[in-house]
């Protein structure tokens, strides 16, 4: 977030080739709200995208398990991929419960959902809050440098005080650059990359544009591919106009994936087959 407009993520969405992504992204929700089995069984397509929308985040978070078997399951209490399952599922739970206190004040709900996804499985004192200098950070996938814990400390704030101060950026800018941000940070000693994705929800359903929380990113995102996913990352931490624009499209891409995720649940649910 190199620039330093008085609207930076407003500037952000007058990068080439964003304003597509937002639209393509736009038209895409706009279908899917407008299907049929929307008017009486949203619920049911709500509760399909969240399970979806875990099992896509945990896959990038390296437990890529069948959809099946995430749905038989109720015990994760095993290994680490059972681990990582589970706290993708309890953040997926808990992300629509946030957006009052998101807009009210995002460091809280951010220490909340690491709360949520370390689910007992982390020392006490080190669950919910951001890591101190010379804690170590477990995220294997994301091989960044790690900013330490002065930088991390700043940059929240900033973050922090981009979203209190509201923007006329489009949602799906906004929901990249927190998804992006945290990414770049690993503000927590693990799951930060769950935690991430799950921000990037919690803007994408209290900014509107998905007010009913079944257009699930994290799916498209698994969808995409690591390499991919890491690939327009890079973009992002490069802060150049074509890097963050890139990952914008990447994480408008990935929405626009859920959108076809949710919409085939709709078609089944309209055959009676889900």
């Amino acid at each position: 977030m190199s620039t330093t407009a008085s609207d930076p993520l407003a500037t952000l969405g007058a990068l080439p080739g964003v304003a597509d992504a937002v639209d393509s992204v736009r038209k895409a929700v706009d279908r899917v709200y407008g299907h049929r089995v929307m008017r009486r069984r949203s619920n049911e397509v709500t509760a399909e995208a969240a399970l979806r929308g875990a099992r896509g985040s945990a896959a990038l978070s390296g437990a890529d398990w069948d959809l099946e078997e995430v749905r038989r399951r109720t015990d994760f209490s095993g290994d680490d991929e059972a681990h990582v399952i589970g706290a993708a599922l309890r953040l997926s739970a808990e992300a629509g419960q946030l957006l009052s206190i998101w807009r009210q004040s995002p460091l809280r709900v951010l220490a909340r959902l690491h709360l949520v996804a370390a689910g007992g499985a982390a020392p006490e004192d080190a669950v919910g809050r951001p890591r101190l200098a010379g804690e170590p950070v477990d995220e294997p996938l994301i091989e960044a440098p790690l900013p330490d814990a002065d930088e991390v400390a700043g940059r929240l704030e900033g973050l922090s005080g981009l979203i209190l101060s509201g923007t006329a950026a489009p949602a799906l800018v906004t929901a990249a650059v927190v998804h992006g941000e945290l990414l770049a940070l690993r503000p927590f000693g693990s799951y930060n990359g769950l935690v991430a994705r799950a921000a990037e929800r919690i803007v994408l359903i209290g900014s509107g544009l998905d007010p009913k929380s079944i257009c699930p990113a994290e799916v498209g995102h698994a969808e995409q591919g690591r390499a991919a996913y890491l690939a327009a990352f890079d973009g992002y931490l490069q802060g150049t106009p074509a890097g963050m624009a890139s990952w914008i499209a990447h994480c408008g891409r990935a929405v626009e994936l859920g959108v076809r995720e949710s919409t085939a649940v709709c078609e089944a649910l309209q055959r009676g087959a889900a």
